[in-house]
């Protein structure tokens, strides 16, 4: 075999045993951006929740440890590459499982150019404000500057990109905790467990509608936490190792989105609270500014930082995820081909970097950086929510199958009930659908995303029901767990695929 990966039915040509834990851990923690979060999307929740953000930001966690349990209870018992997609075959339909796939590489394959253009126009505009003569709109080379750092990354091998990950992610993590504690400290008398009650809510939105309302919104900072299931095949240990990663990053950075929401809570002042956002004075740099003298660049680097960390760790889920389904022949063999080296999928990095410049360039010049942001965020965040929908489905789907010994009513049925029930909201909340009297309904161009969604899952319809008749075993094929197969002896013990 010459090292490269065959399209057909195959064993895995990834790199056995690369990673551990504390990776793929970084890997779940890096794709939730907690810095980008903290700063820019969790503050949109204040509009609703105000001073009692903290407690919004606690309904939250608890709602998505739902779906982490979930996820975290089918990747123990499925440890493979294509992750939701052979959990939905699995505990679904093989059909299901393809259409879960097809959403879900398309998804993950927009959020690198998503997280460039605001490393874009964060960078420039953070130059422009220090010093005037950088143009305000000369984002686009930090975008490009970040494609290429992140495409080098995936290139050396999941060992590189996921310790680079583990780096970028303590870094960003250190900063705002640190910061969080000085806030926490200088607040002095006025810290108070009020903000976990329903007494600071924003005008309009009065007790617990307002904590709801803002909960919604702080549920779409959690997105990523599953991001370590589609490395399970390159994990030492995995069964258990996926497990424990995706529960506990989903636990770790709850935790950390608490500590930083109450931190800033009671500091700028839990009745003022309303009023704080993702830029300007009432923001996370502004305070920085304000108050803690050249720390302020810390926290720009962090959030910088953190653009390029979850850049890098969906990069390895929608390659990885591209992998797994050209491995059964439903995408095109050329994205399961392996470096011989570094066994990385070298043309899916590839056409992942020519997507990610193609759409910060294409959108970012065409419209602007922040709107192109919005959109990208609006396609990613619907299908995403969509994806944790169809899981819960499949984690009762699949336990049910399995019988009574290994049913476990609380954590098999209850508790994806739950978390599908908590991310209903956010699916409508996400699409602009407006069932509730808090979600803004959606204009052009950010409006496009539903039809974009559309024409995406109409062609993969088109493409099952060309599969189904004429190559119905590949769409079975999703179902499978190849780490499950016999180890074959010759060329896959240095990682090659097998014919």
């Amino acid at each position: 075999m010459s090292g490269e990966a065959e399209a057909g039915p195959a064993g895995t040509g990834l790199r056995r045993d690369a990673i551990g834990l504390r990776e793929v851990l970084f890997q779940s923690i890096t794709a939730m951006a907690p810095a980008a979060a903290v700063a820019a999307s969790i503050p949109s929740g204040a509009a609703f929740a105000g001073g009692s953000l903290p407690l919004a930001v606690l309904i939250a966690l608890v709602a998505c440890l739902f779906t982490a349990s979930s996820v975290a209870e089918l990747a123990r018992e499925l440890p493979a590459a294509g992750s939701v997609a052979t959990y939905a075959a699995q505990g679904l339909h093989p059909a299901v499982g393809f259409l879960v796939g097809w959403a879900y590489v398309f998804v993950e394959a927009l959020v690198p150019p998503l997280l460039l253009l605001q490393l874009g126009f964060t960078t420039a505009g953070t130059l422009h404000q220090e010093w005037s003569s950088y143009p305000a709109d000369l984002w686009w080379p930090w975008a490009l500057a970040g494609a290429a750092v992140i495409a080098a990354a995936g290139y050396f091998g999941v060992r590189a990109s996921a310790r680079f990950g583990t780096v970028l992610g303590v870094f960003e993590i250190l900063v705002f905790l640190v910061f969080a504690l000085w806030l926490i400290a200088k607040a002095g008398s006025h810290n108070t467990l009020s903000v976990f009650g329903t007494s600071h809510t924003a005008g309009g939105y009065e007790g617990i509608s307002g904590v709801f309302a803002g909960s919604v919104y702080t549920v779409l900072a959690f997105a990523g936490f599953e991001a370590a299931a589609p490395l399970a095949e390159e994990t030492r240990d995995p069964r258990r190792t996926m497990h424990r990663a995706v529960l506990g990053a989903a636990l770790a950075i709850g935790l950390f989105y608490v500590v930083t929401t109450y931190a800033m809570t009671v500091y700028f002042g839990p009745d003022r609270f309303a009023r704080f956002g993702a830029s300007g004075d009432a923001s996370w740099e502004g305070v920085a500014r304000a108050s803690f003298g050249l720390f302020w660049v810390l926290v720009f680097l962090a959030v910088v930082n953190s653009t390029i960390a979850n850049a890098n760790a969906c990069a390895n889920v929608s390659t990885r995820t591209a992998f797994a389904l050209a491995r059964i022949r439903v995408l095109p063999g050329l994205f399961a081909t392996l470096h011989p080296k570094y066994r990385s999928p070298v043309p899916g990095i590839a056409v992942q970097s020519v997507v990610a410049v193609g759409a910060v360039l294409g959108l970012g010049l065409g419209y602007d950086p922040v709107t192109a942001f919005l959109l990208l965020a609006t396609v990613i965040v619907t299908v995403v929510i969509g994806v944790y929908i169809v899981v819960n489905l499949a984690c009762m789907g699949y336990f049910l199958r399995r019988g009574r010994e290994s049913l476990k009513p609380v954590r098999h049925l209850l508790l994806p009930i739950l978390g599908t029930v908590a991310f209903v909201p956010a699916l409508l909340t996400a699409a602009g659908l407006p069932v509730f009297d808090f979600v803004t309904e959606l204009t052009a161009p950010v409006s496009y995303a539903g039809p974009i969604v559309g024409i995406w899952m109409g062609a993969g319809l088109v493409v099952l029901v060309v599969l189904v008749r004429r190559h119905p075993e590949r769409i079975a094929d999703t179902a499978r767990v190849h780490l499950d197969e016999p180890a074959l002896t010759g060329p896959s013990q240095n990682g090659a695929a097998h014919p």
